[in-house]
This record gives C-alpha cells, sequence and structure tokens, in this order.
C-alpha cells in the first residue's frame, strides 16, 4: 500500500523530517536539537523508560549525555549531570543533600555566588552555614557539628587563589558522616581530581576552562552512582539541564583543553613570576610560587598549578583604570578560562555584593586584580603588564 498524501498545511509539516540513508556513524556527534523524540507505540515508550533512551529533552538528551560521559571519565567518576550553569550544578549538589535543621561547614573564600546561595537562600529554608579557614584542617575539625552534613570548598579558591588539602578534608568529613563537595572549575580535572583524593562531589562551571572558549554557560557534576541518582531527580524538578548545542560546544571545548591548559598553565607561571618581581606589585597569588603559603599543598595534590592568579596593586581606583586602559593583550571581560588573557576586579564585579568586612577579612582589597591566562605568547603577555603597571611609578 503506497504512502498516502496529505494537503499542503499537513505535508508541510512532515516533509522532510526524517533522516534518510546511513547515519550511524558521523565523524561529530550530530546536534539533537529536538524537544522530543517520537515512539511508534505505548511498548516502546517503556521501552525508553527502561533503558533510559531519549524521549524528552529535560530527562535526556544525546549531546548532553555524551558529555556527561567525558566529564566522568576527566573527573574520574562513576557518572555525572550536566547543568545549564555552574551555579546551577551547586545549588543541585548540595539541595539534593541538605534538609531543613542541617548544617554546611564552608571555607571562608568562594566565589560570591556561592555566599548568596548559603545566606540567602538556604537560610530561609532552615539550613545553616558557617566558615572557617579550610587551610587549617584542626580549625575545620573543630567547626564541625553534630548536624553537619556538608564540607564546601573550592580546590583553588575565586579569587585569593588559596589551595585546600581535599584528601585531609575528606577525612575530616567521613569521619563527620558528612560529604564532601569541591568546586574544581579553577583547577580543573587535568590539574586534580577530587575524587581520586576522597571528595564526594566534584561540580564545575564548564563555562570557564572546559569549554574555553567563553561563548556558552554550563555546569557538572560528577560523582558516585548514588550521589548523581538523588541529585538528577532534583536537577528534573528544577529543570535545569543544559541544552543541546551548548552541549555539544561545551564538549567540542573540552577535545583540546589539555593542549589548551597546558601552555595557559606554562603562561601563568612566567606571568606570576614576572609581577612578583615588579616593583609596582604589591603579592602575587598564584599556586605555583614558593611564595605561596599552599605551594607544598598544591605540589602534592596538584600535575600543573592550573591558570588562574590574583596579584595587588596600589588601592588607586585611577591608577587601576589607567592600568586596565594600557594593556594591549590582556582585557577586562567578566568571565574566565578562555583562550586569551583576561582580568576581572573582585570588588567591582565577582565580588561587589560581599560587605566590605567579610572582602577585608578575604584579603579582596580595592588593588586586588583576578586574571585568568590565554595561550598568547608568554613574552607578548609579560611585557603587556610590565608596561601598562608603569601607571603607578
Amino acid at each position: 500500500m503506497g504512502k498516502k498524501h496529505f494537503k499542503r498545511e499537513t505535508e508541510i509539516l512532515n516533509q522532510g523530517s526524517k533522516v534518510k540513508g546511513r547515519r550511524d556513524k558521523p565523524e561529530i556527534p550530530p546536534i539533537y536539537m529536538t524537544t522530543a523524540f517520537n515512539v511508534e507505540d505505548l511498548d516502546e515508550l517503556m521501552d525508553i523508560y527502561e533503558e533510559k533512551g531519549y524521549a524528552y529533552i529535560r530527562n535526556r538528551n544525546p549531546n548532553r549525555n555524551a558529555l556527561a560521559e567525558l566529564m566522568s571519565y576527566l573527573e574520574s567518576a562513576e557518572e555525572s549531570i550536566i547543568f545549564s550553569s555552574g551555579m546551577a550544578a551547586i545549588s543541585t549538589s548540595v539541595m539534593s543533600i541538605v534538609e531543613r535543621g542541617d548544617h554546611i561547614l564552608s571555607s571562608d573564600t568562594l566565589y560570591s555566588e556561592t555566599f548568596d546561595l548559603f545566606g540567602k537562600v538556604l537560610k530561609k529554608y532552615g539550613v545553616s552555614v558557617s566558615y572557617v579557614d579550610f587551610t587549617n584542617t584542626e580549625k575545620v575539625q573543630q567547626a564541625v557539628q553534630s548536624n553537619t552534613k556538608i564540607l564546601y570548598a573550592e580546590t583553588i579558591s575565586n579569587p585569593m587563589m588559596t589551595v585546600v588539602d581535599i584528601e585531609e578534608l575528606a577525612n575530616i568529613s567521613h569521619s563527620n558522616e558528612a560529604k564532601l563537595i569541591i568546586d574544581n572549575t579553577f583547577a580543573t580535572p587535568l590539574v586534580v581530581r577530587p575524587l581520586q583524593w576522597g571528595a564526594d562531589m566534584s561540580v564545575h562551571s564548564l563555562t570557564k576552562f572546559a569549554n574555553g572558549h567563553s561563548d556558552t554557560v554550563a555546569g557538572s557534576l560528577s560523582a558516585s552512582k548514588e550521589v548523581i541518582k538523588n541529585a538528577y531527580e532534583l536537577q528534573l524538578i528544577l529543570g535545569s539541564p543544559l541544552d543541546p548545542f551548548s552541549s555539544w560546544l561545551c564538549q567540542r571545548g573540552l577535545r583540546t583543553m589539555d593542549l589548551r591548559l597546558e601552555k595557559q598553565m606554562n603562561n601563568a607561571e612566567k606571568l606570576a613570576a614576572a609581577l612578583e618581581e615588579d616593583p609596582n606589585v604589591k603579592q602575587v597569588h598564584y599556586p605555583g610560587l614558593a611564595s605561596h603559603p599552599q605551594h607544598k599543598t598544591a605540589k602534592k595534590m596538584f600535575d600543573g598549578f592550573g591558570a588562574m592568579l590574583s596579584f595587588e596593586m596600589p588601592s588607586d581606583r585611577e591608577g587601576i583604570n589607567a592600568f586596565l586602559r594600557e594593556l594591549e593583550v590582556a582585557h577586562y571581560a567578566m568571565t574566565l578560562g578562555g583562550y586569551r588573557t583576561t582580568l576581572s576586579h573582585p570588588v567591582s564585579s565577582s565580588h561587589q555584593s560581599v560587605p566590605e568586612v567579610d572582602r577585608e577579612r578575604m584579603g579582596i582589597t580595592l588593588g586586588l586584580m583576578r586574571v585568568s591566562v590565554g595561550t598568547e605568547n608568554p613574552d607578548d603577555l609579560v611585557e603587556d603588564f610590565q608596561q601598562a603597571l608603569k601607571v603607578f611609578e
């Protein structure tokens, strides 16, 4: 029996909607820009549910699953899930564990919006949070409470570049029946895999070094199957999965992360050393420098020292503006991890909402500048900073 031909308004919806010919071996996975997948009948639908196949985009998408598979490999994790942003990954990870009456013990140096999640959101739902210097494990142990369910820290903190001993924090967490969550964005799994050092969950803003091209926003959580199951169920309710195109872009970026990051880390080491010698720089924060307070901890855990650094100039707003205008290679941008060198002023951007007294306690001064080092020629980069810093002379 031949195919029935329908009226124009029906055919225009269906003609060309099916891919014909062999299509199972593309060199690069296609982008599955569809909100749903068709099924022949209810039996096939049940099979899809059973096999964790594809029916609806919020539940699963081939591009998102492919990205999760790659992140699981990179983080040496049983499973991963992909989110619409790094903050979605952080909030879902935390909320999948705590409930009213629970306590979170957090590092006192964090990305400001993580502070906001803890202090402005979770507080409203009866979850308490306290902060301590996570580089001092004795203080961490003393600060654990009977209702502590999470210890939370960043591998390399934003923007002070402090480094935590993940292994020691994991021992404290597990001896108190708590989970250790590590934000591994600044380090990336090419520098360290937190799960291998005992962390329970490793979260990322994939927007940054993972994607590396400053063209998409994404996040991830890598952990055990049990942890992922709980977080995935919450993700479905909150509705924070990543879209197919962004998933495809991010996976494309990850393919070259090791190449990019090796160059970026080499450049960062050279730039940090040059800045440390510059008479117009008061202090440089970079784990690869012998002067860094946690340099030995970083050497113990890391394969390389990352491509993020921060440094302190004179706290002179006019001078800082002049410095930024003089730069020719590096430039200001409200992001990090891209292939070009970018700067950010924490007081004016990432930590603007943090009270001044808390910023001062963390060491975030008016003169502090955060640098995400790119893949430029290192001599060009160093010379660019040196000539721009002369505005303070």
